[in-house]
């Protein structure tokens, strides 16, 4: 399953609209979000934002069931 595929699933499950994504990203048009979607191409900031949106932490999960959270610190200073 693709980064893609996971957003557009955690936008689905938290009743969240595509415009608003497309807002939360700071983007222009749809169709932007639209290609970052298509070719799969996402960076870490978009990820933590798109995780704020959904009401969702990003984090790494070790083996052991450790979880390593992920933030970003410019936020959490506001």
């Amino acid at each position: 399953m693709s980064i893609s595929d996971v957003i557009k699933g955690l936008l689905a499950m938290s009743g969240k609209k595509q415009a608003e994504l497309t807002s939360v990203l700071g983007m222009s048009s749809n169709q932007a979000v639209n290609n970052k979607i298509r070719k799969n191409s996402w960076f870490a900031s978009d990820l933590l934002k798109v995780a704020e949106l959904c009401g969702c932490k990003l984090a790494f999960v070790m083996p052991d069931g450790q979880c390593i959270y992920l933030s970003d610190d410019e936020q959490e200073e506001k």
